[in-house]
């Protein structure tokens, strides 16, 4: 007997999975170069967009000056960085998708929320809300608030987030993390990029009212594969102000 399973909560990262930030950001952390006389290799920064703000400040300033700097970087980044940013080929669809099977999509971001609003709004992507300031494990906080059975990601502390709220880790190699690097990190799906999201949504929602179980899947199909308490770390990681 089909069972009727409740409409799904499917969580979203923003940069690099819903958005290609990358021109943007660059932008900015030219003019943070400028204003600061700071030397940054701007094409090094958006090679490894995902962990928090000042983690990628600690490279180019000294540690007494990353507060006010990050400060500074916020204070631009609206006038520089949410004009030049792209969706990412798929992101309507992805969260249309949700919609359309009758759920909620949750943006969950490592990004200063005010500025990841702006991202959404500007590229009219229009999730059902927003939450920022969380990064890798502490990502699990706002999806469990949320009850979000699956959280799609193109970052390995992606994958750490969803597993840790035990969520369905989906994972897209659209970011800084291949797709070897995002399986060995224990995401239960790859997919090529977010364009396949609904087709594979919409076959997952018929096998869980078909019965097969949610969720838990394996790194292919989403099939059942066991206990996950064996990939998630034990001790959740919190983060500073994240990259705005």
């Amino acid at each position: 007997m089909a069972s009727h399973p409740q409409p799904p909560t499917v969580g979203f990262d923003l940069d690099m999975t819903l958005i290609d930030s990358r021109p943007g950001i660059k932008a900015a952390f030219d003019v943070l170069a400028d204003l600061t006389g700071t030397s940054i290799d701007t094409e090094l920064v958006v090679t490894r967009l995902g962990p928090p703000l000042e983690h990628e400040l600690a490279h180019w300033f000294p540690a007494d000056r990353v507060d006010a700097v990050a400060d500074l970087y916020r204070d631009i980044y609206p006038r520089y960085a949410i004009g030049p940013a792209l969706p990412m080929p798929g992101a309507r669809e992805a969260v249309e998708a949700v919609r359309d099977a009758g759920g909620r999509a949750v943006v969950v971001t490592a990004k200063y929320e005010p500025n990841a609003v702006l991202h959404l709004e500007h590229l009219g992507i229009d999730p059902d809300a927003v939450v920022g300031s969380l990064w890798a494990e502490a990502k699990a906080e706002a999806l469990r608030t949320h009850g979000a059975a699956y959280y799609v990601g193109d970052h390995t502390g992606d994958v750490r987030g969803a597993r840790t709220a035990g969520a369905l880790s989906i994972a897209v190699p659209t970011g800084p993390c291949d797709a070897e690097e995002l399986r060995s990190a224990g995401a239960d799906v790859v997919l090529d990029d977010l364009t396949a999201f609904p087709g594979w949504l919409a076959s997952r929602l018929a096998r869980v009212s078909g019965g097969s179980g949610e969720p838990g899947g394996s790194q292919e199909s989403g099939e059942p594969r066991g206990p996950r308490e064996s990939r998630v770390p034990q001790t959740p990681q919190t983060s500073p102000a994240p990259l705005a």
